[in-house]
């Protein structure tokens, strides 16, 4: 029997499959640096590059930092009897610095293929998504033709996004929602701008600071307007109204605290969770080479970091306000971190980062340079993930 297919049908399915297509550069910009990443540990390579790797196999990868502890939360979902299973000599309030969302979708997929596993599969799929994303944000900044370009350049740069979204992280995960958040609100969806600026609250801390940024992007031209062109103030009190829904983003910070003290007792955990928040004052404390996250003197690379992400956010300004607010709050907050590890405290910034600098990205003169950082990209990463290792003594609690 010959089964004859509508019009409308057709079409979908022609569209349909047609968007599956533009999708599978996004997967693979996705996978293939990760696989290549995890392939002398999964085959057990000796060295690469002369660069000498640990023999333990993918569980170099789980091992990563701070993978086995979003490990922990996701089997104990913050019980203090559980934690106390798990040997990292660390007390329950500690676990309070790892916040729940990337945990809870941890323990989703666990029941198939083990915790480790798990990590690793939702750092996997939240990397494709967050690609994605930047992929359709990337769009509003340069031509068609350059935006698979621009997208291939986030998908391995710098190195230390590479290696997060290689090992298991929420980086990924939080990144690809306030990508989102400020995607959708520039094009006014606020009630779906503010739900994911909210799961990304949920995911690490610094999604908070959406809240502020969305108001300012908001309020800051609607301000400029009125005081222009003197109209009545009561414009601002109606205009708050749409833009109601951001309160869901102080509220899921508040979810997350209210969890703390169900099941930690104490609301206030995230602040009691020991050397978790690297905030210090005056700003610069990061050349104190007594802190104990710094511990070095070697940092005069962090200089070109706070300037190439000043200049980048500068020439942002001029582009999106909207991006920019964001970008400009969280950049202000790294000026007061104090940690050596201060390229991956700033990898929120970065697809806005290269956003302002993305007419220089894509010229030739970028392009050829760019091939060649290729292979220090990925003997950083295979370094670093080779280094970054927890020390785990017995690994039954975390299976």
């Amino acid at each position: 029997m010959t089964i004859f297919l509508s019009d409308y049908t057709k079409w979908y399915i022609i569209s349909s499959m047609a968007r599956i297509r533009k999708f599978i550069p996004i997967i693979l910009l996705s996978l293939i640096p990760t696989l290549l990443i995890w392939a002398p540990f999964f085959f057990r390579i000796e060295s690469v590059w002369t660069i000498p790797l640990p023999k333990d196999g993918m569980a170099t990868i789980v091992a990563n930092y701070d993978g086995p502890l979003y490990i922990a939360v996701a089997k104990s979902l913050y019980n203090p009897d559980i934690l106390k299973q798990f040997y990292f000599n660390l007390s329950p309030s500690y676990y309070a610095a790892h916040f729940p969302l990337y945990p809870i979708l941890i323990k989703l997929f666990s029941f198939a293929i083990g915790f480790p596993y798990s990590m690793l599969l939702v750092t996997t799929l939240s990397s494709i998504v967050c690609i994605f994303v930047f992929s359709k944000f990337i769009s509003d900044f340069v031509d068609k033709k350059d935006i698979l370009w621009m997208t291939f350049i986030f998908s391995i740069f710098p190195a230390r996004w590479l290696t997060v979204r290689s090992v298991g992280s929420p980086e990924p995960l939080f990144i690809a929602l306030v990508i989102s958040s400020i995607y959708f609100f520039k094009r006014k969806k606020y009630l779906l701008a503010a739900i994911l600026a909210g799961f990304s609250a949920m995911t690490k801390s610094p999604g908070i600071l959406l809240f502020p940024a969305l108001l300012l992007s908001y309020f800051y031209p609607l301000l400029k307007e009125t005081i222009k062109i003197k109209k009545e103030n009561t414009k601002i009190f109606i205009k708050l109204t749409e833009i109601f829904p951001l309160l869901i983003i102080p509220i899921s910070t508040l979810v997350v605290f209210w969890i703390f003290k169900l099941r930690l007792n104490d609301f206030l955990a995230y602040f009691h969770s020991g050397d978790n928040i690297h905030l210090f004052f005056p700003p610069f404390q990061i050349f104190n080479y007594q802190l104990p996250w710094v511990g070095t003197f070697w940092l005069e690379e962090v200089i070109f970091v706070f300037l190439l992400g000043a200049v980048g956010l500068m020439n942002l300004v001029k582009k999106d306000q909207t991006s920019a607010w964001f970008a400009i709050i969280f950049f202000i907050s790294t000026l007061f971190i104090a940690h050596r590890d201060i390229v991956r405290y700033s990898l929120p910034i970065i697809p806005f980062i290269l956003a302002g600098y993305s007419q220089y990205l894509v010229k030739k003169e970028f392009r050829y340079p760019f091939y060649l950082i290729i292979i220090p990209i990925y003997l950083f990463s295979l370094a670093f993930i080779s280094k970054n290792i927890m020390p785990i003594s017995d690994w039954r609690p975390l299976l």
